[in-house]
């Protein structure tokens, strides 16, 4: 019987980069245009699993009949689950093989997707979320390695940095969808959507397969205990960072024990790895310089890009008492700024010059956050469309050249692949979720300084403040004549009015806040390169060395 682990004879231009990852054999023009569409559809589905229930979260929250504490749960669970996954999902591709993991993991995808059809209450679709969460962890990968057959050898990185930037597409695609699908058969509709792809793309890699790859054996028993431990102190943490601005950090105790019970186990999980001979996470490599530093980039511009969800921009539109169908124009400005980052990022990539799109990209988010702090209560979504473009262009052309950064050590040593996929997965997910968090905690902190503070000057013995009351309660003269209660109507309209005030005062400082963390990480991008330059080691003169 054939050893199925037995190395493979490759030819130089068919070898796979590492085992787990599919061959690449010279396919035909027609073939590899397949192969780019079937990644397209995969990526597609595994990004907008999450993205629909994020964007039509308040739609789904009336759907289900829950309060919005509770809704929160469902896009948590998902996270919670996908965030760790990977510890194990790449050593399954590598022990049995990619055709495997292509139809084992698409099908259970499909299968959970047919699921939430059936679930009626919240409890039933929070556990089809989570199981959703981890078999929606494979799709990531499998769409780039698609995405990658369809580029010919002399693209290859650039056909990573396409897959790697199309995962951005997902969240701005979901926000531009119809809204109509919640109308057929309530929240079903939604679902029934995602079921659909979900099938065509099982169908695409029945009909297109990747072509085969080398297969080690790689688990041990000690990784499961790893992934024990991990896991759930990561999903412990993603939900203290989804619930706690909601329900409020030092009013729930629930909170402060998942914070603690998450803090101890990933850090004996960290232990446990750091004393194995052969350990899952290679620590030692991740906190080396330029793994720390590829971690913190990718962090702090999910943390910076959170200001496009509905702490940031979308909030403040919310906070105006604006609906999704109002802020379509914002959102069409959100996807276009997303392909053009795409398009550039796939077409201009170079690994001689990483350092200039990065900056290129930070100060794009810098001028977009400066100029969302200009709002006003008069602002629109009209008023927005470019800044968030260039918030959305610039977030999706960084991702790439960062991660491109630190390649060569992942391609010198194979074996670190489990532990980048796990940073930049920690990374994208922790790192979004601590910016939701932290952003939305300080929005309401300074809603609440700037109300105050408004409220103060709000006196009966000032008259602009009496003529805005009488101006109020005008209004409804033509429905009561009730001095009384005109009256009262018009000191509530005041009253919303300042708080609208408070809102958008609080939204600007928020804004200001994301351009000043932005403006903090091109500083130290750029000092981080002068000190690479001023230290780059001499070359030595040919005849110097001939001595």
């Amino acid at each position: 019987m054939k050893n199925p682990f037995a190395p493979r004879q490759w030819l130089p231009h068919e070898r796979p980069m590492m085992p787990g990852s599919p061959s690449t054999p010279l396919h035909s023009p027609p073939k590899r245009l397949a192969y780019a569409v079937v990644g397209f559809i995969i990526t597609l589905t595994g990004g907008l699993s999450n993205a629909l229930v994020t964007a039509n979260q308040q739609n789904l929250q009336g759907a289900l009949g829950v309060f919005t504490a509770e809704i929160a749960w469902l896009p948590a669970a998902y996270v919670m689950t996908n965030v760790s996954m990977n510890l194990l999902l790449v050593k399954f591709r590598q022990e049995f093989g990619l055709r495997l993991f292509t139809e084992v993991f698409l099908v259970l995808y499909a299968l959970i997707t047919f699921g939430h059809l059936f679930a009626n209450d919240l409890g039933s679709a929070l556990a089809v979320r989570a199981a959703h969460g981890m078999t929606g962890a494979a799709l990531s990968s499998l769409g780039i390695y698609y995405t990658l057959q369809g580029f010919p050898p002399a693209w290859r990185m650039r056909g990573m940095a396409y897959g790697v930037s199309l995962t951005a597409l997902a969240l701005p695609l979901a926000r531009i969808l119809p809204v109509e699908m919640l109308e057929f058969s309530e929240w079903r509709g939604l679902y029934l959507f995602e079921l659909g792809l979900s099938l065509i793309s099982l169908g695409c890699v029945l009909l297109l397969k990747l072509p085969p790859g080398d297969r080690v054996k790689t688990f041990e028993k000690a990784d499961f205990i790893t992934f024990v431990l991990f896991a759930p102190g990561m999903a412990l943490l993603c939900a203290v960072l989804s619930l706690g601005r909601t329900l409020w950090w030092f009013d729930t105790p629930w909170i402060g024990w998942a914070l603690a019970g998450g803090i101890a186990l990933v850090a004996t999980a960290i232990y446990y790895e750091h004393h194995r001979a052969n350990p899952l996470i290679n620590l030692r490599w991740w906190v080396s310089p330029g793994m720390l530093r590829m971690g913190l980039l990718m962090a702090l511009v999910r943390f910076v890009l959170a200001e496009q969800s509905t702490t940031g921009a979308v909030g403040l539109m919310q906070a105006m008492g604006l609906g999704v169908e109002h802020m379509q124009p914002m959102f069409y400005a959100m996807f276009a700024g997303t392909v053009a980052g795409i398009v550039v990022c796939t077409l201009t990539l170079n690994p001689q010059r990483l350092m200039l799109p990065v900056v290129l990209s930070l100060l794009m988010i810098i001028v977009g956050a400066w100029m969302d702090s200009q709002a006003t209560n008069l602002t629109r979504p009209a008023q927005m469309v470019l800044s968030q473009f260039l918030l959305a262009f610039g977030g999706t052309w960084f991702l790439a050249p960062v991660m491109f950064l630190e390649i060569g050590s992942i391609l010198a040593q194979p074996r670190n692949l489990i532990s980048f996929i796990v940073l930049f997965g920690i990374s994208q997910n922790v790192g979004g979720l601590l910016g939701s968090a932290m952003l939305g905690t300080f929005q309401t902190w300074r809603e609440k300084f700037h109300s105050s503070h408004i409220v103060e000057h709000l006196s009966l013995l000032e008259p602009q403040v009496v003529a805005r009351i009488h101006q109020g309660s005008s209004l409804y003269s033509h429905t009561t004549t009730d001095p009384v209660l005109n009256n009262v109507q018009g000191m509530a309209s005041l009253a919303a009015a300042a708080t609208r005030e408070a809102h958008v005062r609080a939204y600007n400082d928020l804004f200001l806040l994301v351009a000043a963390i932005a403006a903090l990480v091109l500083f130290f991008v750029l000092a981080q390169a002068l000190w690479l330059r001023l230290n780059k080691p001499k070359a030595v003169p040919a005849a110097a060395a001939a001595r």
